[in-house]
C-alpha cells in the first residue's frame, strides 16, 4: 500500500504536468474508441500493453474477464455490473470495437480446469460457472495450441467463449451484423510480454506483430455513427 501512496505523489509531481491539459479536457467528456474487456489480475495492465493515454481505453475487469451472456431480451444472466458497461460503451460511448483479452497463467482458469476450489468461495463458484462452456469446449473439441499448458489452453477457448456471450446481448448484435462495431479476442501471454489476436482463418491466436496489426487495422469498423 505504501507503493501505492507514494505513487500517487510521484505521479503528481513528475507526471502530471505533462497530463495537465489533456486531464482539463477529459473532465468534460470521454471519446474512447473501444471497450477492452479483461481480467483482474494484476500482472495485466492494459494501457501499458495497448500504450494508450488517458480517455482512450474504456476498461472493464473481473475474475476470468467473464462475460454473463444475455436472456433474448437483453438482459443479463449474471451480474449487472458488466452488462451496464456493455451498454454504456456501446449505447453512450459509442465505441466501435470491443476487445476481450484473456491471459496465461490465470488464477480463475487454474480454478476452473482443476474443479476442487482450496477455499470457500461461494460467490467464485457461481461467477466461474460463466467459464463452463469454455471447459465443455476443451473436453470435447480439444485446444487450440496444444503446446501450452491445460489452464492456458482453457484460457483461449474462454475467450471465443465470452465473444460468444457478448453476441447474446441484442445491441451488440445488431451493430456487429451492421458493421459498426467489431469484436476482437486477444491473449496476452505473461512470460514473453507477447499478445496474441484469434484469427479465425488459421483457428489460432497469432502474436500481433506489425504485420498482424496492419491487417487488424484494416478490418476495423468506422468511428462514429
Amino acid at each position: 500500500m505504501r507503493k501505492l501512496i507514494m505513487g500517487i505523489v510521484e505521479f503528481r509531481e513528475k507526471m502530471l504536468p505533462q497530463y495537465a491539459e489533456q486531464f482539463s479536457k477529459l473532465a468534460l467528456a470521454q471519446t474512447a474508441d473501444a471497450l477492452f474487456i479483461t481480467c483482474s489480475d494484476s500482472r495485466v495492465v492494459p494501457d501499458l500493453l495497448v500504450s494508450t493515454h488517458p480517455g482512450d481505453l474504456f476498461t472493464m475487469r473481473n475474475v476470468g474477464n467473464l462475460i454473463p451472456p444475455a436472456t433474448a431480451e437483453g438482459d443479463s444472466t449474471g451480474d449487472l455490473s458488466e452488462a451496464s458497461a456493455i451498454e454504456y460503451a456501446v449505447l453512450v460511448l459509442e465505441v466501435a470495437n470491443i476487445v476481450v483479452c484473456g491471459h496465461s497463467e490465470c488464477g480463475a482458469m487454474k480454478a476452473v480446469y482443476a474443479r476442487n476450489p482450496k477455499m470457500k468461495a461461494p460467490n467464485l463458484d457461481k461467477w466461474l460457472c460463466h467459464a463452463n462452456d469454455a471447459t465443455y469446449r476443451l473436453e470435447h473439441e480439444g485446444p487450440l495450441d496444444d503446446r501450452l499448458k491445460p489452464h492456458d489452453q482453457l484460457s483461449q477457448l474462454n475467450v471465443l467463449v465470452q465473444l460468444e456471450h457478448l453476441m447474446t446481448y441484442p445491441m451488440v448484435r445488431q451493430q456487429v451484423t451492421a458493421g459498426t462495431l467489431v469484436l476482437s479476442g486477444w491473449w496476452f501471454d505473461i512470460a514473453t510480454g507477447d499478445m496474441y489476436a484469434y484469427e479465425p482463418a488459421s483457428r489460432s491466436f497469432e502474436v500481433i506483430d506489425r504485420a498482424l496489426a496492419e491487417r487488424l487495422a484494416a478490418r476495423l469498423a468506422p468511428r462514429g455513427r
